[in-house]
């Protein structure tokens, strides 16, 4: 009895879990660059006196699905997508952070933004010089078209990395960053296609058949607990004699 009271109130609370991760994965269905969260659990062995019955799931901190999300077409010189494997590097307090959406817009000083963050490249903060056109190239090297003139002059080169999945957590803010706190180095592999835009790799049809999968287990972790407590009212009966 103890020992099911114990499997069934971890197994209800993984399932909820599990719940928020999917009704968030849903919620993100057309966000650019956006990450699928993976939600993690093992079983682990309740200590104590006796036989080793007594078990329970223990959450760990979710990963993120590393499979690429379908590219979009934007003609937009500022829209960027990541080809294959590999990050977006961009300003997240003193520190920096990783992520696949690639919509960046320009401040009045010049400054390479993403939904208000600096972009990062090769030598920190991308700021671009008055200009009349704006190309990224396959290596991530961004080049500006100086007014009057006629060539391109590169100013920075995008700060791309390439960790794998397992490495990578989401923040608060939800952008990805390194498990181990420590910043990432420059991946010279990794390639960029611009004018283009990467959607999210959230499948609507696998989340929601999840969701329905995990809001059965929990019913079920639901009815293990009125078990339980039909059991343990029946052993006070029988005590009272």
């Amino acid at each position: 009895m103890d020992a099911l009271i114990y499997t069934a109130m971890s197994g209800a609370e993984r399932a909820m879990k599990a719940q928020q991760v999917h009704a968030n994965n849903l919620a993100n269905l057309e966000t650019p660059g956006f990450r699928a969260d993976m939600e993690l659990a093992t079983a682990r062995t309740v200590e104590g006196y006796g036989y080793d019955a007594r078990h329970l799931s223990e959450l760990h901190a979710s990963t993120v699905s590393a499979r690429q999300g379908a590219l979009r077409q934007t003609g937009r010189e500022l829209d960027v997508a990541v080809v294959g494997e590999g990050y977006f590097t961009v300003r997240s307090g003193n520190g920096e952070a990783y992520t696949r959406a690639g919509n960046f817009t320009l401040d009045a000083e010049g400054g390479l933004l993403l939904n208000g963050r600096q972009v990062l490249g090769d030598g920190g903060e991308i700021v671009l010089p008055p200009h009349t056109r704006v190309a990224i190239v396959q290596d991530g090297t961004v080049s500006i078209q100086p007014p009057g003139q006629t060539e391109l002059q590169a100013v920075d080169r995008l700060k791309l990395v390439r960790p794998q999945a397992a490495e990578m957590t989401k923040n608060t803010s939800g952008l990805l960053v390194s498990r181990s706190g420590e910043e990432l180095a420059a991946d010279e592999t990794v390639r960029v296609s611009a004018g283009h835009l990467e959607g999210s790799n959230v499948s609507a049809v696998e989340e929601m058949v999840a969701t329905l999968a995990v809001t059965r287990d929990f019913e079920v972790q639901m009815k293990l607990l009125g078990a339980a407590d039909g059991m343990a009212e029946a052993g006070n009966r029988l005590m009272r004699g």
